[in-house]
């Protein structure tokens, strides 16, 4: 996988420096990291550009931001991510282009909702080779091998609402131990304000990014970074994300948690 790769050829060219010079060999391993960053800056355009993208989802992109996107999660070829309740299928189109014909795209559907998502699944499926439809329940969820990447866009906050049935402690759980070690779990979703924690995911359809943080931290995760992608300070976080006033362009946090290792 490129940026992995990058490193150990990193390494490898330091170690076959000459011992006494601490700066031998840095051009060239600044050089392959610069070029491995191109090259995997060009597989994000392309998979932007892929023509299979549907209009209505190509016209978000603004809004968006999948450039951004992709590079914060860091996700490669070869990679094997998991799409947590992946919908229309926005972010796993794109993935499926970057991790290639050896990665794999897991679109993870919930039991609860399986019935009129999984067919929006399957279109996924069929257009893509390397994407797989994966059920079960949020509390157990596992996959075939393990992941490089998981991914929870806009959803994490509804597993807050007592109809989901779902122990958010639990399910954090069951996403660190789907992940090698080192692997990423990314999280976006619709920021609340300060002080309220979980207390609007039913009626905003917002979760304070400090409270979300400190689950995630609990279930064993590394805080890794966070991109202002999409942060809108127009939004004062007191509409309810479905409202024509924010829709598409409220505030929102999007955190990278890394599995020690």
């Amino acid at each position: 996988m490129l940026k992995r790769s990058v490193f150990a050829l990193a390494a490898a060219l330091a170690l076959t420096a000459c011992g006494s010079d601490p700066y031998a060999g840095r051009e060239d391993r600044m050089a392959e990291r610069t070029y491995g960053t191109m090259r995997l800056a060009d597989l994000h355009r392309a998979a932007i550009g892929d023509p299979l993208r549907p209009a209505d989802e190509v016209a978000r992109d603004p809004l968006r931001h999948p450039d951004r996107m992709l590079a914060f999660a860091m996700i490669e070829p070869g990679d094997k991510v998991a799409d947590i309740r992946p919908g229309a299928g926005y972010f796993t189109r794109l993935f499926a282009r970057v991790v290639g014909e050896t990665g794999k795209v897991y679109a993870f559907v919930p039991n609860r909702t399986a019935e009129r998502e999984n067919p929006r699944a399957d279109a996924l499926v069929a257009a893509y080779p390397n994407v797989v439809r994966v059920n079960g329940d949020l509390n157990t969820m596992s996959f075939p091998e393990p992941l490089d990447v998981v991914w929870m866009s806009q959803e994490y906050h509804d597993f807050h609402i007592p109809a989901f049935n779902t122990d958010v402690a639990t399910m954090n759980r069951a996403i660190f131990a789907a992940l090698r070690p080192g692997g990423y779990f990314v999280v976006v979703d619709h920021s609340g304000r300060p002080g309220t924690g979980h207390t609007e995911v039913q009626t905003l359809h917002r979760i304070e990014g400090a409270s979300l943080r400190a689950e995630v931290e609990a279930a064993g995760f590394v805080f890794d970074g966070e991109s202002s992608a999409l942060v809108n300070p127009a939004d004062d976080r007191t509409v309810n994300v479905f409202d024509e006033a924010i829709r598409g362009r409220t505030d929102q946090f999007v955190y990278r948690f890394r599995k020690p290792g």
